[in-house]
């Protein structure tokens, strides 16, 4: 049996009016994410606890069959893992982005423009979190630069705890309130806009249009995770296949393959359909591939309706669809799960602990479920601990999460 896991970072949403009272996924054309939800099984999955944030690293890592209450430590250290750095027991992993802020002169009454930087390219972002390092860096601080606006910092000998904002949690917002409650931190980013406001690259993202990435923003702290080993749990291979460090990260800590894309890029303009490409590809060594799409959460960030449920056609069309014909021609046994990690609704601009919608399709199910959808899902079983859908996607619960 083969398993593939497609999950749509923050597919689930509120019902939009400008949709005509529909989700973005009721919306969508979607013919084969349908029909995996029709003829499957579906129904609501309770990914992020109420007593933790509502993350992508919470969710995929319940998603991924992981416990968040015994095995989430913070976001950061996955995502230096992924970039290739080895964290001590005594540090501290950081997210960094890169932020556009508003012109005040008083850096506190600063708004956040944009958490991405108008998706910065990678190339500018590497120059410029190397002059941050450069100025701002010691024995204690260093920052490490990754994809786009995301980005590290890890502080050695770090055992503090701070209260900490996500920058896409406050889009459009006053940065006062949320500046948290490290002095050095706040430095550190009041500092960083000296550095960055009149950088050359800057200077010529102005002139091309763009918004200028003026500040650094450290948030999602978190110390060094042990994860037992997937195959361990499980007795499977598998990979993953994702265009962010975070859910790379993910891979590295529980012992599965990591697979990098080319044009894989974490939003809508990524390289969908390499992606069903590798995911088959993969199949071929291995028995379970993970297949992770950022796109539908980035638009839910940046209110981007139309561009949301878009995003989910794509992923229907890019990846659903060639992986479903592909082994459906081949005479394959397989079994596929579509879902979200969280929601990121359009509403909002940023993550709830909702329940999600998932649905699972073994070969040869015939049911008469309905579309995949919110609604659908919830006439259909509940599993109120996120981390046993994987044990009852791949054996029926025998081995339902750790």
């Amino acid at each position: 049996m083969k398993y593939i896991v497609i999950l749509g970072d923050g597919m689930a949403d509120y019902p939009i009016a400008s949709l005509g009272g529909k989700t973005p996924l009721e919306a969508a054309y979607k013919p084969y994410m349908d029909i995996i939800a029709n003829k499957g099984v579906c129904g609501l999955v309770k990914t992020v606890p109420d007593d933790l944030p509502p993350g992508s690293d919470v969710a995929n890592l319940s998603v991924m069959g992981y416990d968040p209450y015994k095995y989430y430590t913070g976001r950061s250290p996955l995502e230096a893992a992924s970039i290739g750095v080895d964290l001590s027991a005594d540090d501290t992993a950081f997210r960094v982005n890169l932020v556009s802020l508003s012109v005040e002169d008083d850096y506190k009454q600063k708004n956040m423009l944009d958490y991405s930087a108008d998706e910065i390219t990678t190339a500018e972002a590497k120059a410029l979190i190397s002059d941050i390092d450069r100025a701002l860096g010691s024995d204690v601080l260093k920052f490490y630069s990754g994809i786009s606006y995301r980005h590290l910092l890890v502080w050695h000998g770090c055992d503090k705890t701070f209260n900490l904002t996500p920058p896409h949690d406050i889009s459009g917002k006053r940065i006062t309130s949320y500046l948290g409650d490290s002095p050095l931190i706040k430095n550190l980013m009041q500092k960083s806009h000296e550095i960055l406001k009149n950088h050359p690259i800057n200077i010529k993202r102005a002139e091309n249009g763009l918004k200028c990435a003026n500040s650094i923003w450290i948030w999602g702290q978190g110390k060094k995770p042990t994860l037992p080993s997937f195959y361990d749990i499980y007795k499977i291979k598998g990979a993953v296949i994702s265009a962010v460090d975070l859910i790379k990260g993910l891979a590295i800590y529980s012992g599965l393959e990591k697979i990098d894309v080319e044009g894989a890029t974490g939003n809508i303009n990524t390289n969908f359909g390499a992606k069903a490409d590798a995911a088959l590809k993969a199949l071929k060594n291995n028995d379970y591939v993970y297949v992770h799409i950022e796109a539908p959460d980035e638009c839910g960030h940046r209110f981007e309706t139309e561009n949301k449920v878009k995003a989910i056609e794509l992923i229907d069309e890019k990846i659903v669809r060639p992986i479903f014909e592909e082994l459906t021609k081949e005479g394959v046994d397989f079994s596929i799960l579509v879902t979200p990690d969280h929601p990121t609704p359009l509403s909002l601009g940023t993550h709830t602990n909702d329940a999600v919608p998932y649905a699972i399709y073994r070969k040869g199910d015939n049911n008469s479920n309905g579309i995949y959808s919110e609604k659908t899902a919830k006439k259909g079983k509940y599993i109120s601990e996120g981390h046993k859908l994987l044990g009852l996607f791949i054996d029926g619960g025998r081995h339902a999460g750790k």
